[in-house]
């Protein structure tokens, strides 16, 4: 890894001390050329000399939003700069997924092995969504579990002989459509009749096991197509009208 300048934005002291030792001690080619503990300070330091990376913790001064700020601020003005997020925000995902759309190169969490020098010299090397262990292992326990609801979902539409019509009633009904809606559905060649017809049929195949489907209604029929995961809660939307 060749030299390069890095600036560390953190407002913790005891934090910034231990940033500043992982580099002094593991990452001896970087030149700490300044730290800032606000928003102020960063961009009067970037101002006067320009780093290869800033590491950029995301809640500063209480604030989880500076941090994203920051981050598209620098690389819509320095987009050659390297921007590598350290947070001690473990949980806030719907920060990372920001932090990550306002062009940040990698996330590191500040838990399990924290920083590396691997870390810092995968985003050098001009790799983008650089991830140590932590995130990596949330990442991974997300999309395995999306996976695997995937495949529940092609298993159910293939026990249950469920076609594109079908689910698109049912993903429609969840959504508070009313029968006559469903028809006025582009590409549904169906009338209200047909569509009760259909429903008596759903009911039929999903409600099997018990009293044959008595008594189930539309929102009986929707909680079990989604029990079923024949239809995603995470993933219901309208068709084009």
């Amino acid at each position: 890894m060749d030299n390069f300048k890095v600036i560390i934005v953190e407002d913790v002291p005891l934090e910034l001390k231990g940033t500043e030792g992982i580099f002094k001690n593991d990452i001896t080619e970087a030149e700490i050329i300044g730290t800032a503990e606000s928003e102020v300070a960063y961009w009067r330091l970037i101002k006067k000399q320009l780093p290869d990376l800033v590491l950029l913790d995301l809640g500063l001064g209480g604030s989880t939003t500076v941090g994203v700020e920051i981050c598209r601020q620098t690389k819509e003005l320095y987009p050659k700069v390297k921007v590598l997020i350290f947070t001690g925000e473990i949980l806030n995902e719907k920060l990372w997924v920001d932090v990550l759309d306002a062009g940040a190169d990698g996330i590191c969490l500040k838990s399990g092995e924290l920083l590396t020098r691997g870390d810092v010299a995968s985003v050098m090397s001009g790799k983008r969504l650089v991830f140590n262990q932590p995130i990596l292992e949330k990442i991974v326990e997300r999309f395995k579990k999306s996976v695997n609801t995937q495949l529940m979902h092609q298993e159910a539409m293939i026990n249950y002989e469920i076609d594109e019509y079908d689910e698109r009633f049912l993903r429609h009904l969840a959504l508070g459509y009313t029968k006559e809606q469903v028809t006025n559905l582009r590409g549904m060649p169906f009338g209200v009749k047909s569509l009760e017809k259909r429903q008596n049929e759903l009911v039929q195949k999903l409600f099997h096991e018990g009293r044959g489907g008595a008594g189930v209604n539309a929102t009986r029929l929707v909680v079990r197509a989604l029990e079923l995961r024949i239809i995603d809660i995470d993933n219901l939307y309208a068709d084009e009208d």
